[in-house]
């Protein structure tokens, strides 16, 4: 099987389990474990931030990112499709208290005439005050698409005057950095906390972490213990992100000429399936409106697994997983069926 669904899928190759089963460990609890420690520093670096906190997930970096920045009963701005508000089962809401307004755009991107509007960030004692405003880099179900560099800089600047922060939701951000080439630090700096995962298109098996200042950190690490997700000898799994820094970020090109691959082969057949100037990185979205259903099905016979996100909407992510021999082969069997 191809298994497109999601570059969550991927697994730990031969060399990254070898630095796994290395790795020096201790207690990360008391803070003693050497490789995560390793890691936070790493990755806070890259992203331009004085610390970093290693998480189980991307979902509990974001948790604790946003829990930074909005109090109880303050709210949150995003995109409607962002994973913050679709994708994380209501735990801002739940965990936190905080409530979320949206903006819509085809791309993903931030609106910021939308911003503008929305935000409101001292309302009075009768509505909801606007602290954060949360940006998704990647777009995950807008399929993969990058926010421009100079609309994230227009951000910060409308934001900053009247004290409302940013959170960034940076699942995929290594793949933004590689499709366009802007330095790591240069989004991350525009920000208050970032998020980066280490198991999507890095290909590690578990975990994510968050950047931002120190006294935010050292908070966060008080919450993730109090949510329960404090690990003991977590460096096994940090080992495996620091082998993904090293040796899985440059091939990020790779799975977006895959991506590449397979979008202009379908729109071949069906031009209006896919939109090829929004497959700018590793996700294609493929629009077969009441088709959708039977496409997965029919895909999944021929041994190519894919997902719905979204009534008639077809996802395809390509991973460390996934070669440019698979990506033919899977190019090839969506053409034929939606020929067919």
């Amino acid at each position: 099987m191809i298994d497109l669904r999601s570059d969550t899928v991927t697994r730990p190759t031969a060399a990254m389990l070898a630095a796994m089963s290395t790795a020096e460990t201790g207690d990360d609890v008391y803070a003693e474990d050497p490789t995560v420690r390793a890691l936070e520093e790493r990755v806070a670096g890259l992203l331009g931030h004085e610390a970093g906190l290693f998480t189980v997930s991307g979902s509990l970096a974001n948790v604790l990112g946003v829990r930074s920045l909005v109090a109880p009963g303050q709210e949150l701005l995003c995109e409607e499709r962002a994973h913050v508000v679709r994708a994380e089962l209501g735990a801002h809401a739940v965990t936190q208290g905080v409530t979320t307004r949206t903006w819509a755009d085809p791309r993903g991107h931030v609106d910021l005439d939308a911003v503008r509007r929305l935000m409101t960030p001292d309302a009075g004692p009768y509505l909801v005050s606007t602290a954060a405003v949360a940006v998704e880099n990647t777009h995950n179900f807008a399929g993969g698409t990058v926010q421009p560099l100079d609309s994230l800089r227009a951000l910060r600047s409308l934001v900053d005057p009247v004290g409302v922060r940013l959170h960034l939701d940076g699942a995929r951000l290594w793949n933004a950095h590689v499709a366009t080439g802007v330095p790591l630090a240069d989004y991350g700096r525009l920000f208050d906390t970032v998020a980066v995962c280490l198991s999507k298109g890095l290909g590690a098996p578990v975990g994510s972490v968050l950047a931002g200042p120190a006294a935010a950190i050292a908070e966060a690490r008080v919450w993730r213990k109090r949510l329960g997700a404090g690990w003991r000898q977590a460096g096994v799994l940090a080992a495996a992100g620091l082998h993904a820094l090293d040796h899985h970020v440059d091939r990020l090109a790779d799975d977006h000429a895959n991506a590449r691959l397979i979008a202009e082969a379908v729109a071949t057949v069906d031009p209006a399936a896919v939109d090829l100037s929004a497959v700018e990185t590793n996700v294609v979205i493929l629009d077969v409106g009441d088709r959708a259903a039977a496409l997965v099905a029919a895909a999944a016979d021929a041994g190519i697994l894919t997902g719905t996100v979204g009534p008639g909407l077809v996802r395809l992510i390509t991973h460390l997983d996934v070669s440019a021999e698979d990506a033919k082969r899977a190019a090839g069997v969506l053409s034929d069926l939606l020929r067919d």
